[in-house]
């Protein structure tokens, strides 16, 4: 038996995995028009890596939702928001996928239900509205953030993983979101100021700034007292830099159309931490002032 799924922000990565939950749950779309209107018309096109059409609900209004799972893909800056609408609903679970550091805490402030916080290793970009295309294919990985039951935990896993979507679930979530924010720091930044693809960082200077802004990260993380490898990030930083070598970050994106970045919510958390736990973060203070120079 299929579950009732929002998604709240459907982008890329939302468009993305509600799509493919789509082939074995009843999935609504949280979005904006005219990707959301696209849709609703013709269905969504996932292209790239998958080749298929699904038919999940549509709506540009986030309130008064009711559902099994709400899955939250904004952008960091729009996570108040998204928790305050989520709020007039009701929903057995709320997992973030987002990228940052902070926002399960955000989403646990406004919402009483399990929270979860979840990584995601799937590349997608919306093509065109009505389709979005995935660039890699990868997996999820969700943690308990507050409390939650076996069965739930064991209900979400099967929810993914029914609709091909590999799931880890892990103990350590808060180790796998330092993990992910920093290697997010390494690639997105740089990748976005110099309007390079990812596989730039793997190779001469810019691989050398990309290694030190990852470190840095792991550093703040490791005073913090998360169990997070620094040898092993930065060789994940690589490996995911040459795995989506053609990929455009979702930073150099958002600069590419004009929009507000996530650099707040991951560089700006990154130097916030290490302030507060005297870790010093020169290449991600240098980065993060170059990307608010040209950020909208």
């Amino acid at each position: 038996m299929g579950l009732d799924i929002i998604i709240y922000g459907a982008g890329s990565i939302g468009s993305l995995l509600g799509g493919l939950l789509a082939t074995e749950h009843e999935v609504k779309l949280v979005g904006r028009d005219p990707h959301m209107n696209a849709v609703d018309t013709d269905g969504l096109q996932i292209t790239g890596q998958y080749q298929q059409q699904t038919w999940p609900k549509t709506t540009t209004d986030g309130t008064k939702h009711t559902a099994d799972l709400a899955i939250v893909a904004v952008k960091t800056f729009d996570t108040k928001q998204a928790a305050e609408e989520l709020a007039t609903g009701q929903f057995d679970a709320i997992l973030s996928v987002q990228n940052g550091i902070g926002n399960e805490n955000i989403l646990a402030e406004h919402l009483s239900g399990p929270i979860f916080g979840g990584t995601t290793t799937f590349g997608a970009r919306i093509q065109e509205p009505g389709t979005v295309q995935c660039t890699g294919i990868g997996e999820v990985t969700i943690g308990s953030f507050t409390p939650a039951s076996d069965e739930l935990v064991a209900t979400i896993k099967e929810a993914f993983t029914t609709a091909d979507i590999p799931l880890t679930v892990t103990d350590a979530i808060e180790a796998k979101l330092w993990e992910k924010a920093a290697i997010n720091a390494g690639i997105n930044p740089v990748t976005a100021i110099l309007d390079v693809d990812n596989g730039a960082i793997t190779t001469g200077p810019l691989r050398e700034i990309a290694i030190q802004a990852t470190t840095e990260a792991t550093n703040v993380a490791q005073a913090k007292g998360i169990d997070i490898s620094t040898e092993q990030t930065v060789q994940r930083l690589l490996t995911v830099a040459e795995n989506t070598a053609d990929n455009i970050s979702s930073m150099r994106q958002d600069l590419h159309r004009g929009g507000q970045t996530e650099i707040d919510g991951i560089t700006g958390t990154i130097l916030e931490q290490g302030d507060a736990v005297g870790v010093q973060t020169p290449v991600n203070w240098t980065l993060y002032h170059l990307v608010t120079a040209v950020d909208p």
